[in-house]
């Protein structure tokens, strides 16, 4: 399942050194500017894996899954950790790569076979979402965390021996009955989940100090100044910063307080982005403006706005309007932001799903789902079966600069066709990539690994079963799957590390271009 690489080189030319404070009203909508010169290629590996526990892949039958939307994260040894959800009551599938991304061991699932007070199974596998603690607990080892939706619940599942057992709370959620939670770790043993709850749709936190066995400090990540944002808002994921202990809660959501009404009404879109900061281990949260489009029609609240942070202590939010991807950096831990730019280029000219993994300073890796299909009056889960997505990988050594540069690689062969439902589960079109995926780098090599969503048939196999040549870009074939970076530049090694043989471009040539929109020119 291995692929050849196309890559593209962007620079971004912005508007300014320093960040800019946004509190003061909208930038300018974007703009559009290109030019061509050469680029560095990466290259990826590309293979399935394993539902069954103790099967490695590559290299088996039993490669094969029916898991979707993945999450990924590096401990800091370089071990990389996997989940990615069944369904609710399906409980989370889990692996493991000790070897760079080269290979990954099938975990026994981290919600079915932990002991807890209901047992030995957890009612949970829904949207799940995966922490590393960043210093080792008592025994020597990272603390894994995986997070797992019941709807009646939040179900954190804590693993202090690298994956080999597991230990559940199956009541983390301080409020009850809850939507799309994330999960951030910090120190040895602190752990802090984010998520909806139904109710109120406020973005709940709760902190455990414990490794995950309570969670006694819950807290609200939209502040009183900013309540016009409940029930106007779209949650993105939560970030510690693992050097100054601030937590970052990035969503979207409405601008003003003027716009309730219309947001109510669906006139309005989710145009702004929001930064929630705490600084006192999460138990206040101060928001803050990222950005907000002057048009009010545009939405961001597409899944999911992003958070990552540097070593520098930089911090990035990227973010989809349904056919870009843009990123903005903060240098003031997120009282002010850079002006958005367009990171995204041809042939992924419409660009959805972002995530985001900043590595050491001013070094980012950006992935998301891409297609050189664009129609901007035709929103993605109406595109035409010619419509072919692939995993695009973009990555800059110079992002919390101006004028930062980005090379642009199609990660992986086309791994959907058609339409894209953004609608989670109220969507009525294909819904087979789900609503997110993910990329983490090894602190060792600084090389990237991605976990994504697949529902292609690979001829020759392995396949699950029911997905036949037939069964193609169906849910029949939906699976988790692996791009493990091979070549390239790293983003915490300082330069390009050794090639494992020069990737070629699907289209038989290297490109480097302009960034496409810039905003604020």
């Amino acid at each position: 399942m291995g692929v050849a690489t196309a890559t593209l080189s962007l620079v971004v030319t912005g508007t300014g050194a320093a960040a800019t404070d946004h509190g003061a009203g909208p930038l300018p909508p974007p703009t559009r500017v290109r030019a061509a010169a050469t680029g560095a290629q990466p290259a990826f590996t590309t293979f399935s894996l394993a539902s069954a526990g103790g099967v490695t892949c590559p290299g088996s039958t039993a490669c094969t899954n029916t898991a979707a939307e993945p999450a990924i994260r590096a401990a800091a040894d370089g071990t990389f950790y996997a989940s990615s959800e069944n369904g609710l009551g399906g409980g989370t599938s889990a692996w493991t790569s000790t070897d760079g991304g080269a290979h990954y061991l099938a975990l026994g699932s981290p919600n079915a076979t932990s002991v807890g007070p209901l047992g030995t199974f957890g009612p949970a596998g829904g949207d799940t979402d995966l922490a590393v603690a960043p210093q080792r607990n008592a025994q020597g080892r990272y603390n894994v965390y995986v997070a797992s939706l019941s709807l009646a619940n939040v179900d954190v599942s804590t693993s202090s021996d690298g994956g080999a057992t597991w230990r559940t709370s199956y009541t983390s959620a301080t409020v009850p009955v809850d939507d799309r939670e994330w999960i951030a770790a910090d120190g040895a043993s602190k752990v802090c989940i984010s998520y909806h709850d139904i109710a109120t749709d406020d973005i709940d936190v709760s902190c455990s100090t414990d490794a995950g066995a309570t969670f006694t400090q819950p807290s609200a990540a939209i502040d009183p100044a900013h309540a016009y944002l409940l029930q106007n808002n779209e949650i993105g994921n939560l970030v510690i910063d693992p050097s100054s202990h601030v937590i970052y809660q990035v969503f979207s959501g409405i601008a003003s307080a003027s716009e309730v009404a219309t947001a109510t009404a669906g006139t309005t879109g989710y145009h702004a982005v929001w930064m929630g900061v705490s600084t006192d281990g999460g138990r206040t949260f101060v928001d803050h403006l990222v950005y907000a489009n002057p048009d009010p029609s545009v939405s961001y609240g597409h899944q999911f706005v992003n958070v990552s942070v540097d070593k520098a202590g930089t911090v990035y939010a990227v973010f989809s309007d349904n056919h870009g991807v843009f990123y903005s950096y903060s240098t003031d831990h997120g009282t002010s932001w850079s002006t958005p730019v367009q990171v995204n280029s041809g042939p992924a000219n419409t660009a959805i799903m972002p995530w985001s993994v900043a590595g050491g300073t001013g070094k980012l890796d950006i992935v998301f789902y891409g297609t050189s299909y664009d129609n901007p009056a035709t929103v993605p889960d109406n595109y035409p079966m010619t419509a072919a997505w692939q995993v695009y990988f973009a990555q800059s050594l110079d992002a919390a600069t101006p004028g930062a540069s980005f090379t642009q690689t199609a990660a992986t062969p086309v791994n959907h066709y058609g339409g894209v439902c953004e609608g989670g589960v109220s969507c009525t079109g294909n819904r087979d990539l789900y609503d997110d995926f993910g990329v983490a780098a090894s602190p060792v090599t600084g090389l990237a690994s991605i976990a994504y969503s697949d529902d292609q048939y690979v001829p020759g196999g392995p396949n699950s079963p029911g997905c036949t040549a037939a069964q193609s870009n169906t849910s029949a074939c939906d699976h988790t799957a692996i791009a493990t970076q091979t070549s390239g530049a790293g983003i915490v090694a300082t330069g390009p590390l050794p090639a494992g043989g020069r990737a070629t471009g699907t289209g038989g040539r290297a490109l480097r271009t302009r960034v496409g929109r810039l905003i604020g020119l």
